[in-house]
């Protein structure tokens, strides 16, 4: 059993930055600008032998029906009602504002136990906030600087006889371990703003779990989901819009797109979500090329299929085309999906399982070598000043991409054109379509250097290698 602790509070006194420090470490975006988290942050961790989930919340405020900041609060809501502990966050430094009354009432109203930090309490400027944070009726405040980690002890003690409290209540000792399970797949979903990855994201957790509407942005953080799709458990990211570097205005956006491109780099495989409207621009390859670069299991989605009129020659087109304007992935898996009606969701899946099997695969030495000579009989190796380049023995070096390294006797010599022969043939034999492939060129020191010398020759000339993608 995990009991989940909901950080809440008004904007901007300091939750994130608390998430951060009970976490262990920088997960949720943090900045002075008001109102930077929008959809709930989850991560675990561990407080007096109990595993918990800390859940980081949007700041409450209140807004107009159906905005934004209404959107956000409603998740925030939410998210204090499904918690067993309630962590209630107000700046010392501003004192208790008509909001924090307010929000404050509303944790109350829930019916959750309350622990109430008074955070940036350092210094003098903070001790008036914190003993007028008494008349709040949550009981006795815990002074902190989440920043600087003062009063994090006591705070840490406090949440330490709740969650005693709450375990013995549910029948469960606080050093009693929780089931083992199997590691999750990661997947992250990434798109330009407005594609609708929070859309496909809520889809398949079926759950309005992340803030959606028409406004361009809603998504800063990368958040974590957890998710079971046929009894396979997955970590699932949704991430901030992606757009070209001139159109990114101001910090907050910086730092998501920041997060987002962190997502992709710790991701297994990466959907990419595209406008049926407006497909394959240039961001969109933009973003396909960042995933294979940083060596990711990519598949493709495109959304809003449920707009398009004659689907199987559209389908056609778009999958020639990402043929044509993608040939670092080639062979790429594109499926069509409704995002806000939920359609298409298992063959998604089923393309996202399909595609990380492929990117973990091992192929043995011995069928390696035998398909190598097949290549090398059916087209030779050019020549080079006369000397014929010799290609001898192929391995793969890896998975999670599958890297392979072919050992040459000229390795700088060797086309591009020739490496790309030696790829396409390995995606084409192994059926490896879609991932990005490493293929390494090394020149094998001749042993006899080292006899003539009695000096390795690796001390007297370094190896050289080449790689293809």
């Amino acid at each position: 059993m995990t009991l989940t602790i909901a950080i809440a509070g008004r904007p901007n006194v300091g939750k994130s930055t608390l998430f951060n420090r009970l976490a262990g470490k920088r997960l949720a975006l943090v900045s002075d600008m008001p109102g930077l988290t929008r959809d709930r942050r989850e991560a675990e961790a561990e407080i007096g032998g109990h595993r918990v989930r800390l859940v980081d919340t949007a700041g409450l405020e209140d807004a107009p029906e159906g905005s934004i900041a209404a959107r956000m609060r409603e998740q925030s809501e939410r998210a204090m009602r499904e918690a067993d502990l309630v962590l209630f966050v107000i700046d010392a430094r501003s004192g208790i504002t008509p909001a924090d009354e307010a929000f404050a009432s509303l944790v109350r109203q829930s019916g959750r136990p309350v622990i109430l930090a008074a955070n940036k309490s350092e210094g003098r400027a903070g001790e008036a906030g914190f003993y007028d944070a008494y008349r709040l009726g949550l009981g006795e405040p815990f002074a902190i600087s989440a920043e600087h980690g003062d009063g994090m002890t006591d705070l840490l003690s406090a949440l330490e006889d709740r969650l005693d409290a709450l375990a013995a209540t549910a029948g469960r000792e606080p050093d009693q371990p929780e089931a083992a399970s199997a590691r999750p797949l990661r997947l992250a979903v990434v798109g330009r703003p407005n594609a609708g990855k929070s859309t496909l994201v809520n889809a398949l957790l079926g759950d309005d779990r992340m803030i959606t509407g028409p406004e361009a942005g809603l998504t800063r953080d990368a958040i974590a989901s957890d998710l079971t799709w046929e009894g396979r458990a997955i970590k699932l990211y949704d991430t901030a819009g992606l757009r070209r570097k001139s159109r990114i205005t101001g910090g907050p956006e910086q730092l998501a797109v920041g997060d987002a491109i962190n997502a992709i780099r710790f991701a297994e495989v990466v959907v990419l979500l595209i406008d049926v409207e407006q497909p394959f621009e240039k961001q969109d390859l933009q973003i396909a090329e960042l995933v294979v670069d940083e060596g990711r299991a990519l598949v493709i989605a495109v959304n809003k299929w449920d707009l398009v009129g004659d689907r199987n020659a559209y389908a056609k087109a778009l999958r020639e085309t990402a043929e044509r304007l993608l040939p670092q992935a080639k062979g790429v898996p594109v499926v069509f999906v409704s995002a806000i009606a939920a359609r298409g969701l298992d063959k998604l899946m089923a393309a996202v399982f399909d595609t990380y099997e492929k990117w973990n695969r091992r192929i043995s030495t011995g069928t390696l070598n035998r398909w190598f000579q097949q290549m090398l009989e059916r087209h030779t190796p050019p020549a080079v000043d006369g000397k014929r380049i010799k290609l001898r023995f192929i391995t793969q070096s890896n998975a999670r991409p599958p890297t392979f390294v072919a050992f040459c006797s000229h390795p700088d010599e060797l086309p591009e054109s020739y490496i790309r022969y030696l790829v396409n043939g390995l995606r084409e034999t192994f059926d490896l379509a879609g991932v990005p492939i490493r293929l390494y060129l090394r020149k094998r020191e001749n042993p006899f250097d080292r006899e003539r010398s009695g000096t390795p020759a690796r001390s007297r000339s370094r190896a050289q290698t080449r790689g293809r993608r």
